[in-house]
Parts: C-alpha cells; sequence; structure tokens
C-alpha cells in the first residue's frame, strides 16, 4: 500500500515503510491531532510522538510491544491529553522542549535543545527548536540514510503555511525565521513533512510560499 498521510479520527492508521523505519500515522481526537508511532526496523523498539488524544487508540496502536519513549512537540494541551495514560501503562521516558516543559503536566524526564539527538533503536532524531507557535516547540528530523529526510513539524509548520502565532508580529517573524534557517535552509525539497493535525506535505512543494506567507503575516 503506499502512503498518504490521508487519516481521518475514528479511522485506521496510515503507515509509512521506510528501510529502518516504520512510521505510523493516526489521527485523534476533537482536534483531529496527529500521533505518529516510530518503529525502528532493526530492534522493534518504538517511539510516540504526540499523546495527543484517546488513550486507547494509541494503545492499539502501541501493542504489546510497548514504548520506550514519548515526544511531546509542544506544550497546548491537545498534544498531551493521553500522555498520562500513555506513560503509565508504558513506562516510557518523556521528551519535551526545555522551553515547554513546565507547561506539561506530566513530568518531563529529558529537556531537549535545538541538535539534540533522540534515539529510537538505531535510529537517530535531531531536535529543532522552532520558537513562536511557543517558546519551546521542536520539530523532530530523521535524515533517512536511504533516501530523502523526514520531519515532525507539530505545529509549526503545515500545508500553506507556519503555525498560528495569533496575530503577534514577533511571534510570527521568530517562527518563520527558525522555519527558514532550520528547515528549509538545510533539508531538500524532496523532505517529507508530517505536522501535527491534518495533511502531510513536503519542503519542496510549500518553499516556493514562503515569501507570500512574509507578505501575509501569518
Amino acid at each position: 500500500m503506499t502512503y498518504s498521510g490521508a487519516v481521518k479520527v475514528g479511522g485506521p492508521a496510515d503507515v509509512h515503510e521506510l528501510t529502518d523505519l516504520m512510521i505510523s500515522k493516526v489521527a485523534v481526537g476533537p482536534m483531529d491531532n496527529n500521533a505518529y508511532l516510530l518503529r525502528c526496523r532493526a530492534t522493534d523498539e518504538q517511539l510516540l510522538i504526540d499523546a495527543a488524544a484517546e488513550p486507547h487508540t494509541l494503545m492499539s496502536l502501541i501493542g504489546d510491544s510497548g514504548i520506550a519513549s514519548v515526544v511531546t512537540t509542544h506544550q497546548h494541551g491537545d498534544h498531551w491529553q493521553a500522555l498520562r495514560e500513555v506513560v503509565d501503562a508504558t513506562g516510557a521516558t518523556t521528551y519535551a522542549g526545555r522551553a515547554d516543559a513546565e507547561g506539561i503536566p506530566v513530568p518531563t524526564d529529558v529537556l531537549v535543545d535545538d541538535g539534540d539527538v533522540i534515539r529510537v533503536g538505531r535510529v537517530e532524531l535531531t531536535a529543532r527548536h522552532l520558537v513562536g507557535h511557543t517558546p519551546g516547540s521542536i520539530a523532530l528530523v530523521y535524515d533517512d540514510p536511504h533516501g530523502h529526510a523526514h520531519v515532525f513539524t507539530g505545529d509549526c509548520l503545515f500545508p500553506g503555511g507556519v503555525g498560528n502565532t495569533h496575530n503577534d508580529a514577533e511571534a510570527f517573524a521568530s517562527l518563520l525565521h527558525d522555519v527558514e534557517t532550520k528547515l528549509f535552509g538545510q533539508l531538500p525539497d524532496e523532505t517529507w513533512v508530517y505536522p501535527g493535525h491534518g495533511a502531510d506535505t513536503t519542503l519542496g512543494a510549500e518553499r516556493p510560499h514562503l515569501a507570500e506567507w512574509r507578505a501575509r503575516g501569518w
């Protein structure tokens, strides 16, 4: 089956099969959040990105193998509603951006800074700190040695624009700058983007619109 990234709440996960990594995407909760389960194909170790809602759905996706870790991309409540239940059930190590950890009611075991590496089995994910949607939002970059890069952007980058900065011009300028320099400036057009809500995209599809986003201010 070809991966599309098109999922809906109550529907099945969509699975992106890479050489070293399996990525399962599921939509959960009233705000149509995306959660991503990453499994290292060499070791079967698993990592969850955003325990957003519906703990029963997430635990079914995780299965009997459990997870070693869960990363919360940012402090907004719709991204951690199921975190307590998932951590209690699995004993997973929790990760979050240093500047957002205090806003997450489940204690963060590992505070993440820009450039930190988070491992799932033999796979390495590089954290990029993107300031503007929240002070401590992080994206996770998987630079696939067998293909193009993949980036999990939370609510910092979507098809059609960066995340909501609530008409705060300074926050918007900061977020656009970080997205431009740390994602578009360092990763190729083929890079697959997995956002916190809705459909996937690629950096190549969005790159021509950066000037348009800057001009409109959101």
